[in-house]
C-alpha cells in the first residue's frame, strides 16, 4: 500500500470512528417533499428586522411541512417553465446542490423533483462544523459547488461566482427562518477535506459553506 492509499484509508477509518452508523445510502430512503405553501410567512420588512444568526438550538426535528418549505425558499424551482430558481446564479449554472445533514442521515435536495436524495445512512452532523452546536441543530445544510457545471470558466471565477451564489441561497433561509420562527446560522468554520470525503465527493465538487437550522433553544 502507497503512502497516499495508507493515508486515505487512514482517513475512512477516522470518519467510521466518529460515526459508526455510517453507511452509503442504500440504506435510507428517497424522501418526496411535500408541497411548499406559498400562502404563508410574514412581510418582508418584518422579515428583514427579524434577520439574525443563532447559535443556540433546540433538539427538536423540524415538521416535514418546514423542511420541505425552508428547501424551496432556499434553491427550489418557482419558475416552471424555465426551471430557474428562488435564488440567482450566474449564467445559470445553477452549480450549487444543497445537501441535508439529519439525525438519520445525508440527503442530497434535488430541486426539479423537489425531493431528497439517499446519499449516506448514519448522523454525520458532528463533521459539518467545528463548532459544538452543529451536533444539536436538527438540519445541517451542506453547500456543495460543483465546477463542472461552469464549463469553460477560469478557476478564480468559479471560486468567485459559487461564493456569491451560496451567499443567495443561505440569505433566503435566513429569511425563511426568520419569517418562521427559527434559529439559523451560517457557517465557514468547517473542515473541508474530512467532510468532502465523508460525503464521498468527486473531485470537481467543493464544499463552500455549512449552514445549521433548528428551533431556538430557549
Amino acid at each position: 500500500m502507497n503512502t497516499i492509499s495508507l493515508q486515505a484509508a487512514c482517513l475512512v477509518l477516522a470518519v467510521l470512528l466518529i460515526c459508526p452508523t455510517l453507511s452509503f445510502g442504500q440504506e435510507l430512503k428517497p424522501v418526496q417533499l411535500l408541497e411548499p405553501q406559498m400562502d404563508i410567512g410574514k412581510p418582508l420588512m418584518q422579515v428583514l428586522k427579524d434577520r439574525r444568526s443563532s447559535r443556540e438550538f433546540s433538539t427538536g426535528t423540524l415538521p416535514d411541512q418546514v423542511l420541505s418549505n425552508m428547501l424551496w425558499a432556499a434553491f427550489g424551482v418557482n419558475q416552471p417553465d424555465s426551471g430557474k430558481r428562488t435564488a440567482p446564479s450566474a449564467r445559470n449554472w445553477q452549480e450549487i446542490d444543497i445537501y441535508v445533514a439529519t439525525v438519520d442521515g445525508l440527503y442530497l435536495y434535488d430541486a426539479k423533483a423537489h425531493a431528497l436524495k439517499p446519499v449516506l445512512a448514519g448522523d454525520i452532523r458532528s463533521l459539518t462544523g467545528l463548532q459544538p452546536f452543529v451536533q444539536e441543530a436538527p438540519v445541517n445544510l451542506i453547500y456543495v459547488a460543483d465546477f463542472s457545471r461552469m464549463g469553460q470558466a477560469e478557476v478564480d471565477d468559479k471560486v468567485l461566482y459559487s461564493a456569491a451564489d451560496t451567499g443567495f441561497i443561505s440569505q433566503n433561509v435566513y429569511l425563511y427562518c426568520a419569517s418562521e420562527g427559527l434559529a439559523t446560522v451560517v457557517r465557514g468554520s468547517v473542515d473541508r477535506p474530512a467532510l468532502a470525503k465523508a460525503m464521498n465527493l468527486l473531485p470537481d465538487q467543493r464544499v463552500i459553506l455549512a449552514q445549521s437550522v433548528g428551533y431556538p433553544k430557549n
